[in-house]
C-alpha cells in the first residue's frame, strides 16, 4: 500500500513535509517521492495531515469496567497493599467498547496497568488498541512496575495498614530491601538448589526492578511525593519514571536536574483531592521548556482515552510549544515506555500506526479521516 501526497508530521522533524509512504507487512517500508506504484493499492492523501499514532504513557484502558459499575474493574487489588507480582496483562479486556473509541480517536497504543491504591500494584503493559486477544496486541509486556505515593494508598488502606506518607514510603523500602536480600541469596546459591531461598513470587517480580531492567512507575502528584519517589530510587539505584507530576511546574528546575521522564496529567478534571490543588494545564509546557522529556496522559478512564490529543491541544493553549505537545503524545511516551524502536514516529522500519486528519489533531474538529494500526485501517 502507498499513501501519496500527504503532509507528514513525523514527530522527529519540527517542520512537516510532503511525501509518500509505502506500507508493507504492517511496517513503514519507505518514505519519499515517486515511490514505484506497480501492483500497490494507492491512497491519495492530498490535503491531509499524517501523524504517528498517538500513544498514552499512563492509562488504565482495558482494565476498567466501561461504565458497568464495580464488577469488571480490575485495576486495583484492595486486599494487599504490596502486590508487585500482579500483571496488568491478566486483567486486560481487549473487546471493551472504549478500546474502539480510543482507536477511532487516533490513539493506537496505550501503556496500561494497575491503579494507585497499592504501594506496589504490579506491572504495566504496552498494547495496540485493536484486537481480540491481548497476547496478539502486545507491543511489550512488563514495561514498568507501578508504585504509588500520596493520598491514594492512605485512603484505600487507612483502616488496615497505612495512614501516613511515612508508612507508604516505609512499605516500599521494606519490599525493596527484602527483594535485594532475596536476589543476593539467589545469586550466592548459584546452581545449588539447596542453598536458594524459598520461592517468593513478590520478590521474583521485583528482581527486574533491582537489576535496572524495569523502572518503577511512580504515581506522585505533590512536590513532597515526587521528591520521596526520587529519594527512594536513588537509595536503591533503580530506574524511575514520574507519573502525574501535578505540582511539577512548582519544581521545574529541580526536576530538570534529576533528568527523569515525566508523564503529566490528567489535567482535564477538577481538583478532587488535596494533592491536586495546584493542577493546571501549564505544567507540561513549563516542564518541556525546562528540558524534561514530557508525556501528556489521560489516566483513562479519568479522561476518556480518545481525548488524549485534545489534552495536548489544551496544553498548547496554555503555552506549550505545538511541536513539543505533538512529541508528548507520540515519541516521548514511546521512549517513556521503552518501545520507541517500534512506535512513536513515522520512520522506516517502524509499525505503520498512522492518523490521517483534515486539521490539527489539537483542534476540537480534527477531522480524522482514517486511522491505521499495523498498516490495517480501523473500521
Amino acid at each position: 500500500m502507498i499513501i501519496k501526497n500527504g503532509m507528514i508530521h513525523n514527530a522527529i522533524c519540527e517542520q512537516p513535509f510532503q511525501a509518500d509512504l509505502m506500507i508493507r507487512d504492517g511496517k513503514i517500508a519507505a518514505i519519499g517521492q515517486d515511490i514505484p506504484q506497480a501492483g500497490e493499492e494507492v491512497i491519495d492523501a492530498a490535503g491531509l495531515h499524517i501523524y504517528p499514532g498517538f500513544i498514552d504513557a499512563h492509562s488504565h484502558l482495558g482494565l476498567d469496567a466501561d461504565g458497568v459499575g464495580y464488577e469488571g474493574r480490575d485495576y486495583n487489588e484492595m486486599n494487599d497493599i504490596v502486590a508487585p507480582h500482579l500483571r496488568g496483562l491478566d486483567g486486560f479486556k481487549p473487546m471493551q467498547p472504549s478500546m474502539l473509541d480510543a482507536a477511532k480517536g487516533g490513539v493506537t497504543c496505550v501503556c496500561t496497568g494497575p491503579g494507585s491504591a497499592n504501594v506496589l500494584g504490579g506491572t504495566f503493559i504496552a498494547v495496540k488498541t485493536v484486537g481480540k486477544r491481548v497476547d496478539d496486541m502486545l507491543v511489550k509486556d512488563a514495561i514498568a512496575m507501578k508504585c504509588a505515593f500520596g493520598e491514594n494508598p492512605k485512603r484505600c488502606y487507612k483502616d488496615k495498614c497505612d495512614s501516613s506518607r511515612m508508612t507508604t514510603a516505609a512499605k516500599l523500602r521494606e519490599m525493596l530491601f527484602k527483594a535485594r536480600e532475596y536476589l543476593q541469596k539467589k545469586e550466592a546459591a548459584g546452581d545449588d538448589p539447596a542453598k536458594r531461598p524459598g520461592f517468593d513470587m513478590k520478590m521474583e517480580a521485583l528482581i527486574p526492578v533491582l537489576k535496572g531492567e524495569m523502572p518503577l512507575k511512580a504515581h506522585a502528584h505533590a512536590c513532597e511525593d515526587i521528591f520521596t519517589a526520587l529519594r527512594i530510587a536513588k537509595e536503591f539505584k533503580v530506574k524511575i519514571t514520574l507519573e502525574h507530576v501535578t505540582e511539577g511546574h512548582l519544581i521545574a528546575e529541580e526536576l530538570a536536574a534529576e533528568n527523569v521522564p515525566v508523564a503529566v496529567g490528567p489535567s482535564l478534571t477538577n481538583a478532587s483531592k488535596f494533592e491536586l490543588r495546584n493542577k493546571t494545564f501549564d505544567t507540561p509546557g513549563v516542564l518541556a521548556k525546562a528540558g524534561l522529556q514530557v508525556s501528556i496522559i489521560t489516566d483513562a478512564p479519568v479522561i476518556p482515552q480518545e481525548y488524549l490529543p485534545m489534552c495536548a491541544g489544551l496544553a498548547v493553549k496554555h503555552g506549550m510549544d505545538p511541536f513539543a505537545a505533538l512529541q508528548a503524545i507520540t515519541i516521548n511516551p514511546a521512549k517513556h515506555a521503552g518501545i520507541e524502536e517500534r512506535v512513536g514516529s513515522i520512520e522506516v522500519g517502524k509499525d505503520a500506526d498512522l492518523v490521517l486528519c483534515k486539521n490539527s489533531p489539537f483542534d476540537t474538529d480534527a477531522g480524522i479521516v482514517a486511522v491505521y494500526i499495523d498498516g490495517k485501517k480501523v473500521d
